[in-house]
């Protein structure tokens, strides 16, 4: 059965700036679209591992009790791949951003969100400050 969280992008070397570099230079950029197609890939097979175990599990037990456990655990593993299909539609703005010379840079104020941000988050689109903002808005009005 597929356990995949769609986290697993996280083997990768993490990116070695030198002083002087710029940010987002081809050499980051390079760095990113690879972490981003690896975790596309991985979250892809994980979706085709589902419907592989869907098919091959799929039984009519006569038991309710057995056919109520199926149930649920094809419901758990139905909206884990919801959640990853979604997670591959940011992964493909991210890519889309990379292309476009937008990736990096915070959709609400246009600072660097920064290397080790994009590394633990590759579809980060807010810098940390933002987010946090946009956090604590989203406490206090419940959206």
């Amino acid at each position: 059965m597929p356990t995949n969280s769609g986290q697993s992008f996280s083997h990768f070397e993490p990116y070695q700036a030198k002083d002087s570099e710029e940010y987002m230079n081809d050499a980051q950029r390079d760095h990113f679209r690879a972490i981003l197609n690896q975790w596309k890939v991985e979250l892809m097979e994980e979706v085709d591992m589902t419907i592989n175990h869907l098919k091959e599990e799929a039984t009519n037990f006569a038991d309710p009790t057995d056919r109520a456990s199926q149930e649920e655990e094809f419901s758990l593993e139905l909206r884990t791949r919801d959640r990853e299909r979604k997670l591959i539609r940011k992964i493909d703005k991210a890519l889309e951003a990379l292309e476009e010379d937008d990736f990096g840079y915070c959709e609400a104020c246009g600072v660097e969100i920064g290397i080790r941000r994009l590394e633990a988050r590759p579809t980060a689109t807010l810098c940390i400050d933002c987010k946090t903002l946009a956090e604590i808005k989203e406490k206090q009005t419940g959206h």
